[in-house]
């Protein structure tokens, strides 16, 4: 195996790639892979943060992690709006004035804004 070879396992193996996907991109046996990674103790699944590129801290039993830090994972989620797949979009008729509303998140909204609750609710403005 070429010193070339070994620095794109090492990369590879940094961004999350397994054994067999390494191989297949490479052109070379998954055991090939596997047997360098255990020889020079390369560490298994390591996961980078795709804001700042440090090592993602793995915790037994929990749910993987994709972000070093909350400061990250929320910087990287406000600078990539386009790829959030909000599944949650609920659409609404106001019970006020029968404006179409779209909520995120809550699917029991029955008002627009809370002037449009208030005006409802208590019969107008408190002005009055």
């Amino acid at each position: 195996m070429t010193d070339e070879q070994k620095q794109k396992i090492h990369d590879l193996r940094q961004q999350g790639f397994g054994y067999m996907k390494i191989g297949q991109m490479m052109g070379i046996s998954d055991n090939t892979v596997r047997s360098y990674c255990r020889r020079v103790q390369l560490p298994k699944n390591t996961v980078i943060c795709p804001r700042c590129g440090r090592a993602v801290k793995r915790l037994p039993g929990r749910k993987p992690r994709k972000f070093c830090s909350d400061a990250c994972r929320t910087a990287w989620w406000n600078s990539h709006l386009d790829q959030v797949e909000r599944k949650a979009m609920y659409q609404f008729t106001c019970v006020n004035c029968g404006k179409e509303f779209s909520a995120y998140g809550n699917d029991h909204r029955k008002y627009c804004s809370r002037a449009c609750y208030i005006t409802h609710r208590f019969g107008g403005s408190r002005d009055e």
